[in-house]
């Protein structure tokens, strides 16, 4: 229980608790592995509960009438997906697929429920992580809507770098293929924008390692959401 409820103290949702809560936590939390390419929900399952990332990385889309798959989102440790669930009790909105060997550690809904019902104090540190996804998801659909392709890499790049806390180097976590259905594009297109950033002098990418040159055009690119010269 130690182990479990010292990972639960390193996870977002649950920072500023108490040991005690963590603990608490813990004895609810149900531990789950997966290999990659194994499901975790489809769209309109049942919502039992919620999960977070231990370690691994997990992949959250849609498939749309056409069959095509858009990607909204990669999980990776400490993030947490199907919050919507505790509060809701209706079906998953979309499909999660682990993309690497996952540990997840899964939060039963009723459990979790009864939990908060004595410590509110839980509910309110949800609340707030959900209105951190709300804000992202909203920022996605302004990507998606408004900035062309260029723009959409440039930020992508841009929060990798901000993400592993190195400014000037960063490694795609994704295939190329899944990054362009990240970005709402196809691996071709997103093929000739790389090379044509490396062109310009932007970054220097090399497989899945890119060396961000120009950080200052970049942001502009990132915050113009234009095409590039």
């Amino acid at each position: 229980m130690f182990n479990t409820a010292r990972q639960i103290a390193a996870i977002p949702l649950f920072s500023g608790l108490s040991r005690e809560q963590h603990e608490a936590l813990s004895r609810i939390g149900v531990r789950r592995y997966s290999a990659k390419g194994e499901r975790i929900f489809s769209e309109g399952d049942e919502g039992t509960g919620f999960y977070v990332v231990v370690s691994g990385r997990v992949k959250i889309f849609k498939i749309s009438a056409e069959g095509k798959e858009q990607i909204l989102h990669f999980f990776g440790p400490g993030e947490c997906f199907g919050e919507v669930s505790v509060f809701t009790g209706r079906g998953f909105p979309a499909d999660a697929v682990t993309a690497a060997q996952t540990m997840l550690l899964f939060f039963p809904r009723t459990s979790f429920v009864s939990l908060i019902g004595k410590d509110p104090a839980l509910a309110l540190n949800m609340l707030a992580q959900l209105s951190r996804r709300l804000r992202h998801f909203a920022g996605l659909i302004e990507d998606l809507s408004l900035k062309e392709v260029p723009g959409r890499l440039a930020k992508y790049l841009l929060y990798l770098s901000g993400r592993n806390g190195n400014a000037g180097a960063v490694e795609l976590d994704v295939s190329k293929g899944q990054l362009a259905s990240l970005l709402g594009t196809i691996p071709e297109t997103l093929s000739r924008i790389l090379a044509k950033m490396n062109r310009q002098g932007l970054i220097h990418s090399r497989g899945s390692q890119i060396r961000i040159l120009d950080r200052p055009g970049l942001e502009a690119i990132a915050q113009e959401g234009k095409m590039l010269p």
